[in-house]
């Protein structure tokens, strides 16, 4: 008997919904599933490239692209399961995720969804797995920085409740549709994801509707890997607007009484959002560029039983080829102020072990890679190539 069905909305993202998908069929030894991956007309081989790779996977490709909420609801639509997953297809889950969170739900008759600790890349916690809703004083203190300045307050950082231990269990009202858990049945009742939302915003709709009659979401402390940002270009100006427009959808929907006041503060924030993506794109980032380069020519570090096979691709993955470690253990890792590139490979762990490896040893100068042994390429978040 299948337990959960997972919805993956796919756009252009082959190699990192290959690990997604991977690390999905693992967490299935676990709770038993089964998948199903929507391409959101990705123009490219992702399907092609994937359907022999993952034969027990239903894939359903979209003649254009239909957003991330009509997506999803078409998966929504061929759920036979007690649970579904809406996973984003930049994630990496690990064998106990499944596991551990619908065992959550079923022994917690009040829990309406689930979300877990998503950490990026190199295992810097994203502050999104747990978020309030954006009222006017809430998006205030964002937007002018208060949230930063006091990221402990309970006043000014209520946006992202970076008061509220990351490594415990909390009732909280949004949820990060990079990893939700749903009841199917309360899906079907509150109607789903909201289509007029065409990307951003619909999981913070959807977890305010699914609040009802008392249930409540929780954040569930499971560690999952989010590469944030490989689904969209987040300093564009076409993404500032496309977020910040789903904001006031959002606002006219559940706080209409202050329309005007939202609608100052959402142009507010594009106009600010606009001019410091401009700056960076002219200024910061150029500096970053020179920045990256220099982290290029890091040491290497690679955890493998075959590390020849990693050795083989690290010049054409851009890597510099003279300073390459091979090291049995993320515990033998040098200990000091210089950048590492650090490659593990997917064929000698499994993602629970990868996941909390990278947790465990993360630090402000390390990037971490996955080799993925089934393509002989190195995948690594976008902020690092």
């Amino acid at each position: 008997m299948k337990r959960v069905t997972t919805v993956i909305v796919n756009y252009r993202l082959k190699y990192f919904l290959e690990q997604t998908l991977l690390s999905v069929r693992e967490a299935y030894s676990e709770i038993p599933g089964q998948t199903i991956v929507i391409d959101n007309n990705s123009g490219d081989d992702s399907i092609e490239f994937l359907k022999p790779r993952f034969p027990e996977v239903k894939f359903i490709c979209n003649n254009k692209n239909v957003g991330f909420g009509k997506a999803n609801n078409q998966g929504f639509e061929l759920a036979d399961t007690d649970y579904i997953l809406v996973l984003n297809p930049d994630t990496i889950i690990g064998k106990n995720t499944l596991k551990e969170t619908v065992e959550w739900m079923d022994t917690h008759a009040d829990c309406a969804s689930i979300g877990v600790k998503m950490v990026d890349g190199n295992g810097k916690f994203l502050p999104e797995s747990k978020r309030s809703f954006p009222s006017i004083w809430n998006s205030f203190c964002k937007l002018f920085g208060l949230s930063t300045l006091f990221p402990h307050s309970r006043t000014f950082a209520r946006y992202h409740l970076r008061y509220l231990d990351e490594n415990n269990v909390h009732k909280v009202p949004v949820l990060a549709g990079a990893f939700m858990l749903l009841r199917t049945e309360l899906v079907r009742k509150v109607g789903g994801f909201d289509e007029d939302f065409f990307m951003y915003g619909e999981d913070m709709d959807l977890s305010y509707r699914m609040m009802v009659d008392g249930m409540s979401n929780y954040y569930i402390p499971t560690p999952i890997i989010h590469y944030k940002g490989e689904c969209t270009k987040t300093n564009s100006i076409n993404y500032i607007k496309m977020f910040y427009e789903a904001m006031l959808i959002f606002y006219r929907k559940h706080y209409n009484r202050n329309g005007w006041l939202c609608k100052a503060l959402i142009y507010t924030a594009i106009g600010l959002r606009s001019c410091v993506s401009a700056i960076s794109k002219k200024i910061i980032n150029p500096i970053s560029s020179l920045l990256k380069s220099s982290s290029k020519e890091a040491p290497t570090y690679i955890v493998s039983l075959n590390p020849e096979d990693i050795k083989s691709v690290l010049g054409k993955e851009g890597f510099q080829t003279q300073s390459v470690h091979i090291i049995s253990d993320l515990s033998l890792l040098p200990k000091d102020d210089k950048h590492q590139n650090i490659i593990l490979d997917d064929r000698d762990f499994d993602y629970n072990t990868l996941i909390n490896n990278i947790i465990a040893n993360n630090g402000k100068k390390r990037y971490f890679h996955i080799y993925s042994g089934c393509n002989n390429i190195i995948i690594s978040p976008k902020a690092q190539r």
